[in-house]
């Protein structure tokens, strides 16, 4: 259901990537968004409660799929003081942390039983880097037009990338 679900993101972060540096609408890139963070945080919650429960993956899920949901709110209904985004991108970026030192050294022996995979540990090294930047944005901080390029590079490295190595030789980059 993971992979799955990063296909569906990649189909937020391109557009929402481009609409920051100046291409697209906000509507078009609200609905987009809605419909991905309904998609990821049902997905979420299949992978908590499904034949073979995966608590781990399941809570990143949905952390995102609520950020995603709060970011269509904004972009559908006009919201213009963005702090409050920005707030709920910090939290997720600081359980991104959290995740990448758990790929970074493996936790074998807790409830997730988490082994060390550095391509996940850097996907979510990269994803700190990418909320700290919304909320930056957000603060008023740092450029839409940076997020979006950073949202364009980052969907084909971590997203793009990972979900077809796996789909297509079964392993993961590196």
């Amino acid at each position: 259901m993971t992979l799955v679900c990063l296909v569906a993101i990649t189909m937020m972060w391109f557009p929402l990537g481009l609409f920051f540096v100046g291409t697209g609408d906000a509507k078009t890139c609200g609905m987009v968004s809605l419909c991905v963070g309904i998609v990821i945080t049902i997905g979420g919650i299949i992978s908590a409660t499904g034949a073979t429960p995966n608590l781990w993956d399941a809570s990143i899920l949905i952390a995102f799929g609520l950020l995603y949901l709060c970011v269509a709110h904004a972009l559908l209904w006009g919201v213009e003081n963005m702090k409050s985004v920005g707030n709920a991108s910090m939290m997720l970026a600081i359980l991104c942390a959290i995740y990448c030192l758990a790929y970074s050294v493996g936790f074998p022996a807790g409830l997730a039983k988490i082994a060390a995979v550095p391509y996940l540990a850097f996907m979510y090294a990269t994803f700190v880097a990418l909320l700290v930047a919304v909320w930056a944005n957000c603060y008023g901080k740092l450029s839409g037009a940076a997020v979006g390029w950073i949202l364009l590079v980052l969907n084909f490295i971590c997203l793009v990338t990972p979900v077809f190595y796996l789909f297509l030789l079964g392993k993961l980059p590196f």
